[in-house]
């Protein structure tokens, strides 16, 4: 990305991905659902344009950013459809949209920890998806084909959580778009211990607590 690029970040959580970007020279946006996230946002990078906004219905005209992600956003959505078809109507022609979800679930130790806090969530509405609802990959390629966009890649990315120690681990988890909301709808100390309860087997003698995860990556064009 350079000074020509205006990207988007969709479900933008604290920025982190938007403060990348912007070092690179890009003009950077995000909407998230929290406002608490995209407050943390906007002191990350403070020359970005950062708003509290549904993914199903952003606020952007048409064919605005040379680039548009969504790190783990899509599958939360209400309408994972019609929020990538969002993302296909603000990004540019010929350019990409990146959607990165969760990896398959099975044998991945991170997926006790995504699924701890489904009771502390609000009910979801009928026919909603779940988490992993967009992990299989030929799912995946459906999806972008659905929405108007034409898959190019998809790769997976081993990305384990590696904490010094509890606090550390507790304060990492709790800083997720997930978590915000479920602080939101059940408080912050019950989130707090089921994050807890999960982290027991992850553990190590040293005090660490490492915890295997996997990333599903497509790539798709315009």
């Amino acid at each position: 990305m350079d000074s020509s690029s205006d990207y988007l970040d969709i479900g933008c959580g604290s920025g982190l991905a938007a403060s990348f970007a912007a070092k690179r020279g890009a003009k950077v946006s995000g909407v998230d659902a929290s406002e608490n996230l995209i407050s943390i946002a906007k002191s990350r990078t403070p020359e970005g344009k950062f708003q509290v906004e549904e993914i199903e219905n952003l606020p952007f005209d048409d064919n605005r950013f040379s680039c548009v992600t969504g790190f783990n956003s899509f599958q939360y959505a209400a309408n994972p459809l019609s929020a990538l078809k969002e993302a296909r109507r603000v990004t540019q022609a010929n350019a990409l949209v990146i959607v990165m979800t969760w990896g398959e679930p099975e044998n991945m130790e991170a997926a006790q920890l995504v699924v701890a806090l489904k009771p502390l969530l609000p009910s979801p509405p009928p026919g909603a998806p779940g988490p992993f609802a967009l992990s299989d990959e030929s799912r995946l390629k459906d999806f972008a084909v659905d929405a108007g966009l034409s898959p190019v890649e998809v790769f997976d990315v081993n990305c384990p959580w590696i904490y010094s120690d509890l606090a550390q681990a507790v304060d990492g988890l709790t800083s997720s778009g997930v978590a915000a909301k479920a602080i939101e709808h059940s408080g912050s100390e019950a989130v707090k211990e089921a994050h807890i309860k999960a982290l027991k087997p992850f553990v190590k003698d040293d005090g660490r607590y490492i915890i295997d995860a996997t990333f599903r990556c497509l790539v798709a064009s315009t």
